[in-house]
């Protein structure tokens, strides 16, 4: 019989460490980003809030800073609501330009930073965003898409400047002391792209009071005393909203600038890191570090997600990492990073291991229901069909797409995941995806933005991308092409003209030349009979 799964809400209670002469962060009194600051500000003062590398900035120093940054961004003519630009890699500064974001109840949009330069001029002109902040590193994306930029009046660089606004001397004209405007629950505080289905990433529209879900529902056990390592990239929820829960739980936040295994393993020895989230290769990419000599002992929780998990990696990792509670999380930007969690109790030990390839239970909070994603009924325990949840993290819609909107969240709070799925008593298990999303290393790739990018290469006459099964990556996009007749074209001329188009980890890792492509009678790509070939003698149609 069909089965909605509800999981009771309930108010998360943090308990200091014995000895801390510090207080708790109340969660029910952060009502957005503005309050995580000024709330933990006021408990924690000058202890490290931020560290990355030797850079070590403290509660206050952050507030004084984001304060010049709200008065910066007013300078721009940023008011309530309106878009702010970001393009780094992780970074201090990205910190203060969220919170100063947040005393402006502006939007921070966050752009993946490994996006060609044409795919961060879409977002950035997309979003609307007047003012950009970007890295000196991205010297060249920004040389090449500036004269592509719709709405931004003003550049500002971190580092080298050139002739435009160095950050520093930006930031730095202004006073701390700032006018704080007033933030409804209902307003965007975040705004996200993920890819889309038509070829163009859609803006995730997330709400204060998303967020307020999200930190009231989800136990990670964070308080003032822990470590909380958030090196997943921030322009994604699983690393930017993973740092934001860390910060309202009164925690101290590290992060890297790049993702080194073994740098990554001294930093947790030598900061006493207790809380990360990794995606599974990053666990497996650890386990190819000597790490006998490394003290990982600190660590309590590790959180892992954004793509599948093998067994062998899991359990290989719980034993590097031994005496570390391991739980899995399965989540979209969509939902704020809200979804199911695996919890320790049903990793090894007793729990019957089935459980480990399951993405465990709705957190508490959540509603969840497999539906037949033709005709939106729910099916019996058992049957595979796609996942739909309720919850108060479901974001408030797509920027400027109602069409796209309506798809996602058909009514009644319900978001539609795209994803399928079968509950057994209780437990989710990922089966195959309804969309024919593709995750690499924990990247999203929509096969449609990659396909028009191989169809604008003159000697390609059809072409079909589908995921196939990869022991590193989980899986990797391969293409399946239809050449021009008599072009002579090669596998490698086609994938570097994809690489002048795209980021590097949506090029798909090999050019397959085929003489058909099965379509049904609308012309859809029929992609599970092309990927069907490549997962034989796999359960389960994602890695």
């Amino acid at each position: 019989m069909a089965r909605t799964v509800v999981v009771p809400p309930y108010r998360l209670e943090f308990r200091p460490s014995p000895g801390s002469k510090f207080s708790p962060m109340d969660l029910t009194a952060v009502k957005n980003f503005a309050d995580v600051l000024d709330l933990g500000t006021a408990a924690h003062g000058d202890r490290d809030m931020f560290v990355i590398g030797d850079d070590r900035t403290s509660w206050n120093e952050m507030k004084a800073r984001a304060g010049r940054v709200a008065n910066a961004l007013a300078a721009n003519g940023v008011g309530s609501q309106d878009r702010v630009a970001f393009i780094d890699k992780n970074s201090v500064e990205y910190v203060e330009v969220l919170f100063g974001c947040a005393y402006r109840n502006a939007v921070t949009v966050a752009v993946n930073w490994r996006l060609a330069p044409p795919e961060m001029a879409y977002i950035v002109n997309d979003s609307q965003a007047t003012v950009l902040v970007i890295h000196e590193e991205f010297a060249d994306h920004l040389a090449a898409f500036r004269g592509d930029l719709e709405h931004v009046t003003t550049v500002v660089v971190i580092g080298d400047a050139g002739n435009d606004v160095a950050y520093r001397d930006w930031r730095d004209a202004h006073d701390s002391d700032f006018e704080r405007i007033p933030a409804a629950d209902d307003d965007v505080c975040s705004q996200l792209y993920s890819s889309g289905t038509t070829g163009h990433p859609k803006g995730v529209q997330s709400t204060n009071a998303n967020f307020q879900a999200l930190f009231s529902t989800v136990e990670w056990d964070m308080d003032d005393d822990s470590r909380n390592l958030a090196v997943l990239p921030f322009f994604h929820i699983g690393g930017g909203g993973w740092a934001l829960f860390g910060m309202a739980a009164g925690a101290t936040t590290c992060t890297t600038r790049e993702f080194d295994p073994a740098g990554i393993l001294q930093i947790i020895q030598a900061e006493r890191i207790t809380h990360a989230i990794f995606v599974p290769a990053m666990l497996q990419f650890f386990l190819l570090v000597p790490s006998d000599d490394i003290d990982l002992s600190s660590m309590e929780y590790i959180a892992y997600g954004a793509s599948p998990i093998t067994e062998d990696v899991l359990v290989k990792s719980m034993a590097q990492f031994a005496g570390t509670k391991f739980f899995q999380v399965y989540a979209m930007t969509e939902s704020t990073g809200a979804g199911t969690t695996l919890p320790p109790e049903d990793h090894g030990g007793n729990a019957d291991p089935k459980l480990l390839r399951s993405a465990g239970k709705p957190i508490p909070g959540m509603e969840m229901k497999i539906v037949d994603p033709d005709t939106g009924e729910e099916v019996p325990d058992g049957e595979v069909g796609e996942i739909w949840m309720r919850h108060g993290g479901n974001m408030k819609g797509y920027w400027n797409l109602p069409e796209e909107t309506a798809r996602a969240l058909p009514g009644d709070g319900w978001l539609r995941t795209g994803d399928a799925a079968y509950l057994e008593d209780g437990y989710l298990y990922i089966h195959d995806r309804v969309k024919d999303m593709i995750v690499s290393g924990g990247e999203n790739v929509y096969p449609a933005e990659v396909e028009n990018a191989l169809m604008s290469h003159e000697s390609v006459a059809d072409v079909a991308v589908i995921g196939v099964p990869d022991d590193k990556w989980g899986e990797v996009g391969k293409a399946l092409v239809i050449p021009v007749p008599d072009s002579g074209v090669t596998g490698d001329e086609i994938l570097r003209h994809v690489r002048e188009r795209l980021a590097g980890f949506k090029v798909p890792h090999s050019v397959e030349f085929i003489e058909e492509i099965p379509r049904n009678p609308t012309g859809k790509i029929l992609k599970r009979l092309l990927r069907e070939p490549y997962w034989e003698g796999h359960d389960r149609r994602v890695q």
